[in-house]
């Protein structure tokens, strides 16, 4: 059920993505003057919103899948497709917020476009040069490094979020492996020779190096 829920979601989501990222370049009403129309950024900001809403409905079924596939014995064939699942949600968040990181660029070259046009026609108009031009360039590019720094954190952000969520996976996975290891003594007598294996190898490898250093120290005292 929530399979068939999560490929629900997915279709919106795929298919408003694309006419998000056309609409961003086409269909922002820019009119000669560098502004957007009222129109085209309402239009912008409904396919916005839906958009974000889809993805977080994304994330609660990731969520509610994640969680069943906890509680109940986990298979290889359930574990790949939560994966991916994640992934492609991972995707298209990625995907959202680079395009709305663009079109939010875009609006502000506009009005910044917009701006210099306005200080262009007011110098002519009055024969004085104003200052504000040269402001507004130094703020448009200050803004588009804060962009890109914002874009760069979120990315930082999700990643980790994917992280700890296949961190938590394998961690229920670890828990039912302990379990299987409580309930079959073969299991568990593997495991255990697996780590006094590992705790002898651990005392050899110690040896030798303190004996290599003892060696070194008598060797430098020596000279």
């Amino acid at each position: 059920m929530l399979s068939y829920l999560l490929m629900l979601s997915l279709v919106p989501v795929s298919h408003k993505l694309p006419l998000f990222s056309e609409h961003s370049v086409m269909e922002l009403g820019y009119a000669d003057t560098g502004s957007p129309t009222v129109s085209s950024s309402r239009s912008w900001k409904s396919m916005e919103m839906e958009i974000q809403s889809s993805l977080e409905k994304l994330v609660d079924i990731n969520d509610s899948m994640g969680r069943c596939a906890a509680s109940a014995a986990p298979t290889t064939s359930v574990t790949q497709k939560l994966a991916r699942h994640r992934d492609i949600l991972h995707e298209f968040t990625q995907e959202f917020r680079r395009i709305k990181g663009n079109i939010s660029s875009m609006r502000e070259h506009a009005e910044l476009l917009s701006s210099v046009r306005d200080d262009i026609s007011e110098y002519k108009a009055s024969g004085t040069m104003s200052p504000k031009g040269h402001l507004l360039r130094e703020r448009g590019a200050i803004h588009g490094s804060i962009s890109h720094i914002d874009e760069v954190i979120n990315q930082a952000q999700a990643t980790r979020s994917v992280l700890g969520s296949q961190r938590a996976l394998f961690g229920d996975v670890g828990g039912k492996v302990k379990v299987l290891s409580e309930k079959f003594p073969v299991i568990r007598g593997l495991l255990g020779s697996i780590k006094r294996k590992r705790s002898r190898d651990t005392l050899i490898l110690s040896a030798v190096i303190a004996a290599c250093t003892l060696f070194l120290i008598i060797y430098w005292l020596s000279k």
